[in-house]
């Protein structure tokens, strides 16, 4: 071999032996790209009083004629744990404003009208692969205060014996209002994007989100 053949030999080593940990360094990384699903406050409206149905069809009450008023949506869901496997039988439990903006609950002074066929609570089970859906309606946007309109959001707790319970909300993108809600604007970028619920283009109004649970 050669003089310049052996230098050549030598630096495609040193070069390989340079890469070989970034590559196992950037591998690692990407392992742990499943960041949890990002907290936020249960807000004042979680429901107080008992209701029979709870099923995945927040649109229709059970033994009562009639549709809920607005715009329906499914949203197709998923629970994985941090490293990105499927978490089946975790309790989904999800409440929301109906299409005005109005919560089923005592406490809410919001003068927008009760929908009476709008379920606004549900709580279901995961299935095969951490899957979830439901059927409701865009929720409507409210007044938080005089100067705060909270945007459409869905309030979910999630949780299952073992991982950490998540109280958080899901956001719809799109929505203008998510620029200045003082909720969101609290968490980074990445952390939004985990937020908001996406729409898939091929199927009718439905969102697809994903929760990411911590094991304990």
């Amino acid at each position: 071999m050669s003089k310049s053949s052996r230098r050549s030999f030598v630096t495609v080593g040193i070069l390989s032996g340079l890469v070989a940990p970034f590559y196992k360094l950037v591998s690692a990384s990407d392992s742990t790209a499943h960041h949890p699903t990002p907290t936020e406050i249960e807000g004042p409206f979680y429901p107080l009083t008992p209701q029979k149905d709870k099923d995945f069809d927040l649109t229709q009450i059970e033994g009562v004629n009639g549709t809920a008023q607005g715009r329906i949506i499914h949203i197709d869901g998923q629970v994985l744990d941090t490293e990105g496997d499927p978490v089946e039988d975790v309790t989904v439990d999800l409440w929301q404003a109906n299409a005005a903006g109005r919560y089923r609950h005592p406490h809410d002074s919001n003068p927008a009208p009760l929908d009476p066929n709008f379920q606004g609570w549900a709580i279901v089970q995961s299935g095969k692969q951490g899957r979830f859906h439901f059927k409701t309606v865009l929720p409507g946007a409210y007044p938080a205060s005089r100067t705060w309109m909270r945007p459409p959001h869905i309030h979910f707790k999630v949780s299952k014996r073992g991982y950490d319970e998540l109280v958080t909300q899901m956001y719809f993108e799109g929505q203008e209002l998510n620029e200045n809600d003082l909720l969101l604007m609290r968490k980074s970028d990445a952390e939004k994007q985990r937020m908001i619920a996406k729409r898939i283009k091929d199927q009718p109004e439905t969102y697809r989100y994903t929760i990411i649970l911590q094991a304990l």
